[in-house]
């Protein structure tokens, strides 16, 4: 149990329809997860075997009979469903138990809005929950979107007397949205600047991508204290689900003078809500930019199937596509038997807590990200020693030699350096 000194521990009864998909058992295990993460204590679990949900109830009417005296003997504090509900199920559900009803979408946003640190994430998140929370409006809600968002702010006239509070609350959230989405087009509109700098640099990018809790952060920071330009600045890692929102970038430095720059971006997860898809293809722009992605999955867990399929499923969704990627089954220290590490192609089996694991996978990742380099001679007139210094800075110098008419370099250069020194470059 995940301890929040801030809020007592919430005791749930998980509740879900097996629809006769193969995924169910670890749906339902993620489930469970979630609501650890999210600081709830998982009393019992209910399910019901049906092709679809019921309309009215989201379970037949016998097994919510059953749901309300399990929410009576454990006395449980709310029911957390494994499918997002319509607003008339939430309420017939709430009626039939007599406690909240959450459903997983509401859940995962949840979590979101607890875990979100930068201003991109908070802005991602409280439209998410804006978008969800608007179809669900009743009557009686006393709706405070002032203190769950981080728009500005703007005056908001009503119509006259005769609109409902309803259509008030409607009006008021749809407000808030567009406001929120201009405060992060103008956030998002900064962030493109700073890619295009680094763009004409010609700087190399790497994205840790894959299910959250997959063990990303914890390569991250194992490659940042090795070769990172600033060692201390680690991302925040812990074993849970949903530790990393924000997408962190750092620059990494090579012992051949070669850099790159490595982002951690957020984990994924089955069921995605709909309202959150937008949010994650504006977190992983990083992704999306890059020239190879590092696909990081918890080869331990017997479901990583099923996470590596979720994992294709996402990048598709948010666009991410056609970039080349590398595949590492990590957590193999916590595998009997299994040896690491290990490289099959581009698959890698590693442990992110082994410094053997970090430098197979830099050599990967070179390999992949500098295929461009070429390693060429070259020769440089004594009289223009500031270039010789130039290459010693910023290139990979395997020899240095001295003839007759100059300074001769065995050293591998990127495109960019090809051209500056084509005229030294010996054939």
């Amino acid at each position: 149990m995940i301890e929040n000194e801030l809020q007592p521990v919430r005791k749930v009864i998980l509740a879900g329809l097996d629809k006769q998909n193969t995924a169910f058992d670890y749906e339902m295990i993620e489930l469970a997860n979630l609501a650890e993460a999210n600081y709830m204590e998982v009393v019992n679990t209910v399910t019901q075997k049906l092709e679809r949900p019921n309309a009215a109830t989201y379970f037949g009417k016998g097994k919510v009979d059953e749901l309300k005296d399990a929410v009576a003997y454990y006395e449980a504090d709310m029911v957390v469903t494994n499918d997002e509900l319509s607003p008339s199920q939430i309420r017939n559900l709430e009626a039939g138990t007599g406690v909240s009803i959450m459903d997983r979408t509401a859940l995962i946003l949840d979590i979101f809005a607890s875990r979100a640190k930068t201003k991109v994430a908070k802005l991602q998140v409280a439209i998410a929950q804006l978008q969800y929370q608007l179809p669900r409006l009743r009557t009686s809600m006393n709706v405070r979107l002032d203190q769950q968002t981080g728009g500005g702010g703007g005056s908001f006239t009503s119509r006259g007397a005769g609109e409902t509070k309803l259509e008030t609350n409607r009006r008021h959230i749809e407000h808030q949205i567009s406001l929120l989405r201009q405060e992060l087009a103008a956030v998002e509109a900064d962030d493109l600047t700073r890619r295009a700098r680094r763009d004409k640099e010609n700087i190399k990018t790497v994205a840790l991508v894959g299910y959250t809790n997959a063990g990303k952060s914890t390569f991250m920071n194992g490659l940042v204290r090795q070769y990172g330009e600033n060692q201390e600045k680690t991302v925040f890692q812990a074993d849970m689900l949903f530790a990393t929102l924000e997408t962190s970038v750092r620059k990494l430095n090579l012992p051949d003078k070669q850099s790159f720059l490595l982002s951690d971006t957020v984990g994924f997860v089955s069921k995605l809500p709909h309202g959150l898809v937008a949010a994650f293809r504006a977190t992983l722009a990083e992704a999306a930019q890059a020239d190879l992605l590092v696909q990081v999955v918890d080869y331990a867990d017997e479901n990583y199937r099923q996470m590596m399929d979720t994992t294709a499923k996402t990048l598709k969704e948010i666009g991410v596509g056609d970039i080349p990627m590398i595949t590492i089954h990590n957590k193999a220290d916590k595998i009997v038997g299994m040896t690491y590490p290990e490289r099959e192609g581009d698959t890698l089996t590693l442990s992110a807590q082994d410094h053997a694991s970090l430098d197979m996978l830099v050599d990967v990742i070179r390999q992949h990200i500098f295929a461009d380099h070429t390693e060429a001679q070259v020769l440089i007139p004594f009289d223009q020693g500031q270039l010789v210094n130039e290459l010693n800075e910023h290139a990979s110098v395997h020899h240095i030699d001295y003839v007759e008419t100059g300074t001769l370099l065995t050293v591998t250069l990127t495109p960019i350096q090809v051209a500056r020194f084509a005229d030294y470059v010996l054939d």
